[in-house]
């Protein structure tokens, strides 16, 4: 989570608190929208990533939005601009694809709707 994380930080130019809550945002995304077996897998490979979502879930992270527009509304209401929305999103899933392979992570991109466009 902490390599992610900072990866963030320098690449996307964010700070690590909203690094942090773009994480939680994303990630319950693919946890609620996605094919729960491999998201599931997914966050089984970032450690440390249970307890970010729980502190989402606890922080409000309910939005009367849902699917790609909830979480990119969430994102800039935590600080994010559109391009630092881009830029997280892609970064988080290609560190995704480092930790769970590119099959696995296509599969989760393509289960959920207009994702792929995004990523």
């Amino acid at each position: 989570m902490d390599e992610l994380v900072a990866r963030l930080v320098a690449n996307v130019g964010v700070d690590r608190g909203t690094a942090e809550k773009a994480v939680g945002i994303i990630l319950g995304f693919l946890r609620k929208e996605g094919p729960p077996d491999k998201v599931q897998a997914l966050i089984d490979r970032l450690p440390g990533v249970e307890t970010l979502l729980a502190q989402h879930l606890e922080s409000g992270g309910a939005f009367p939005m849902s699917g790609i527009m909830g979480a990119g509304t969430k994102m800039m209401s935590a600080g994010l601009s559109m391009g630092q929305v881009q830029g997280v999103t892609r970064e988080t899933i290609a560190y995704a694809r480092e930790k769970i392979g590119d099959d696995a992570v296509g599969e989760i991109v393509g289960a959920i709707p207009g994702l792929s466009q995004f990523v």
